[in-house]
């Protein structure tokens, strides 16, 4: 958090000391070096084991769970950051694009470390806001505009039923500290109180379903992920995303214990949401035209497998295991899916169209970004090309051991249907023959970069997911 909010600071001085000239290649390079760096000492801590602190009397917490998704973050910032230099080469305001994306970052980072509402909704703010602005940044663009204004009117709406949802809470068990309402649920409190508790713990779950485009909540997400530039719809579905799921995990594991919260059953809410939301996705995701949009779609399908980690905390579970499993999905999805949405984002600066017709050839003329798209989707789809197979495979074991045998059947026929809408394109790229006015001028050197190397990782984290299942079950056991 500290490297990235001085990668802020050089970036503001940067486009202070240089406000009418464009910096682009110094800008993303700066955002890069300080991404890789703060990823590097994060992955170092979480590999030797880094324990749990404190800070600010309990507000903030650094464990093994903050740093595992900070790693995250860090991955996405870095190639999000690279994949932009290209992108925004020729626009304005790239000063205060990459000092948004950052910005951004930190405000994931500390919701990461929140131990409390008060951090955490600070914190959900400070990754929400540069994001409102990111997805308007094509200001000459109707659609990022009116995108960039429906996401800001949505997430507001969601921020004030979360900080309502909050404010019920505190009236229930008089605190902000996740630990103290634990304590208190776990001692009881007044029967009166009940029902105060449980709408503001249902008010909490709303909040966080937007934030992790769930369904009912997920209406924003194909409209801002569309509008966006297509750096920031990936940077959106994959970190922000993961973002929601870490305040997730900690609110519902951490301050409201199952077995100590009395008549709310979150655990069966998160079971239907999880199994509404997958299935709802993938297919809307299978009736969609455009590949951008598909692949919007798709990215709420994937939010319905990461809360098989909620929705299958049941007493029958071995629990650290099901959140670790949910973790290593997020993981696994931040590069897959950052490399699809950065191939949409190749397509677009050579000119080629939205649909999947648009896409048809495009192997002859781009093979080795084609065959990173397509170890994407194959690997989205559950596919052995990369790590999502096995994340998959963690989550369905994960779900059979609950007993939530219908989160296992819907996460087997989602994938199975989501592989028709995934082959679509790589069909497309590599079958049809191409339309005779296809042609692609030149090969942008960072974003084509960002996209092998995203794909160069989804494929290692096949085997190497076997590293990052020990720092993520230790850190699914250290909430319980």
């Amino acid at each position: 958090m500290i490297i990235l909010g001085l990668t802020a600071l050089a970036l503001f001085t940067i486009d202070s000391v240089y406000p009418e000239s464009k910096n682009n290649t110094l800008l993303s390079g700066v955002t890069v070096l300080g991404s890789l760096i703060a990823l590097v000492v994060t992955g170092t801590q979480l590999l030797n084991g880094a324990g749990s602190t404190e800070l600010f009397s309990g507000q903030l917490v650094v464990d093994e769970m903050s740093l595992f998704f900070t790693f995250i973050f860090t991955s996405v910032t870095a190639l999000i950051a690279l994949a932009s230099h290209e992108y925004v080469g020729k626009r304005e305001y790239q000063g205060e694009y990459y000092v948004l994306v950052v910005l951004a970052a930190i405000g994931m980072t500390l919701l990461a470390s929140s131990n409390s509402f008060a951090t955490a909704f600070v914190s959900l703010e400070l990754a929400s806001l540069p994001s409102y602005a990111l997805v308007a940044y094509l200001k000459d663009n109707r659609g990022s505009v009116e995108a960039g204004m429906k996401y800001f009117l949505i997430g507001a709406l969601s921020s004030a039923v979360f900080a309502y949802g909050i404010s019920l809470v505190y009236a229930a068990t008089g605190s902000l500290l996740f630990t103290d309402i634990a304590a208190t649920l776990t001692d009881g409190i007044d029967g009166s109180l009940t029902g105060v508790l449980g709408i503001g713990v249902m008010m909490v779950l709303g909040g966080v379903a937007f934030k992790t485009a769930s369904v009912p909540f997920h209406f924003w997400a194909p409209e801002a992920y569309e509008g966006a530039p297509a750096p920031i719809s990936a940077f959106l579905s994959s970190a922000s995303k993961a973002a929601g799921f870490v305040l997730a995990f900690r609110i519902f594991i951490t301050a409201f214990p199952a077995d100590a919260i009395a008549g709310v059953d979150w655990v069966l809410a998160f079971q239907i949401l999880a199994l509404v939301t997958m299935t709802l996705g993938n297919f809307a995701a299978a009736t969609q035209e455009t590949v951008k949009r598909m692949l919007a779609y798709s990215s709420i399908g994937h939010a319905g497998y990461a809360l098989i980690a909620l929705g299958a905390m049941t007493g029958t579970a071995n629990q650290p295991f099901v959140l670790s499993a949910g973790m290593l999905h997020l993981l696994v999805y931040g590069f897959m899916n950052t490399g699809a949405f950065l191939f949409v984002a190749l397509a677009e600066h050579w000119g080629i169209g939205r649909t999947f017709e648009d896409y048809n050839g495009l192997a002859n003329k781009a093979p080795v970004a084609c065959a990173a798209m397509s170890i994407f989707l194959f690997s989205l789809a559950g596919l052995p090309t990369g790590g999502g197979m096995l994340s998959k495979y963690f989550l369905l074991l994960g779900a059979v051991e609950a007993q939530t045998y219908v989160l296992a059947v819907g996460l087997i026929v989602n994938s199975a249907l989501s592989l028709y809408f995934y082959a679509r394109v790589v069909k497309a790229m590599w079958i049809e023959e191409p339309a005779s006015d296809l042609s692609i001028d030149g090969y942008p050197t960072g974003l084509y970069a960002a996209i092998v190397v995203a794909a160069v990782v989804t494929v290692l984290l096949l085997p190497a997911l076997f590293v990052f299942s020990e720092p993520a079950l230790t850190a699914g056991s250290g909430l319980f």
